[in-house]
């Protein structure tokens, strides 16, 4: 039984329920209170096929007692998933996806390399959505991979269920890869050429590393350039997710 709380995260949650051909038996909302976005919900829920219960706080507070802390402000409304439906669709191979994707003209991928944070992961996978990413790649080891869980999910705001993520044993074979299938490696890091003077081209890779110590050398050797964003503050950089953020809108932009 999977428990997802968070309004983002509901609302993507249910009107996904057919892009994810998941079966609306195996979703049920519950909620206490009908505020404005309660409603929203729960119209969306019910059009959609999915169960709709009232029920009071108490109840509520038991269904998110065993999620992190950080998700258990339900805010009057809790969906429970179960069976497949709860098992993450969006996970993809990464050499299916090149074979599908690689021969496009136009394509961005992020890699995230050594980001544990999964607060970072999410915040990362909305500002993909947002800006036409078409694919995330996480190494097995040292990275936040749990993309069901509930934290990226409210953190992406409901965006991990759409946005398509491949899982690898090797970034750096990875990367070799996509340079075989055309694309260019922009790797984020300070001291590298200025953001601004930058063109993007259409076949576009992100690869961020973490805030602690950035990409791994192997993968930044494998770069064709290393990009950094002009700043003015006092601290030396920028959150991995903010970064990410600004690096995407320039690469989307550009490419209008």
């Amino acid at each position: 039984m999977k428990v997802v709380t968070g309004f983002h995260a509901i609302e993507e949650k249910v009107l996904s329920l057919a892009k994810a051909k998941s079966n609306p038996k195996d979703y049920q909302v519950f909620y206490s209170k009908a505020g404005p976005r309660v409603k929203k919900i729960i119209e969306e829920a019910k059009k959609n096929g999915v169960t709709v219960t009232q029920c009071d706080d108490k109840t509520l507070n038991a269904k998110v007692s065993e999620l992190d802390e950080t998700l258990q402000d339900h805010r009057g409304i809790v969906l429970e998933i179960s069976g497949d439906s709860g098992k993450q669709k969006n996970l993809v191979d990464f050499d299916e996806w090149l074979k599908v994707n690689g021969g496009s003209e136009k394509s961005t991928v992020v890699i995230l390399d050594r980001v544990t944070d999964p607060h970072n992961v999410g915040a990362i996978i909305r500002s993909c959505d947002q800006f036409g990413a078409g694919l995330v790649i996480l190494p097995e080891n040292n990275a936040s991979t749990d993309i069901g869980s509930e934290v990226i999910s409210r953190s992406s705001a409901g965006a991990s269920a759409w946005v398509p993520v491949s899982i690898v044993t090797n970034l750096v074979r990875t990367v070799e890869k996509l340079k075989d299938a055309g694309y260019w490696i922009y790797g984020a890091d300070a001291g590298g050429e200025n953001l601004t003077q930058i063109k993007f081209p259409g076949k576009t890779v992100l690869v961020m590393g973490s805030e602690g110590s950035g990409m791994s050398h192997l993968l930044e050797e494998k770069c064709d350039t290393i990009v950094s964003i002009p700043t003015c503050g006092k601290i030396d950089s920028l959150n991995v997710s903010v970064a990410a953020g600004v690096l995407l809108y320039a690469i989307y932009a550009g490419g209008k």
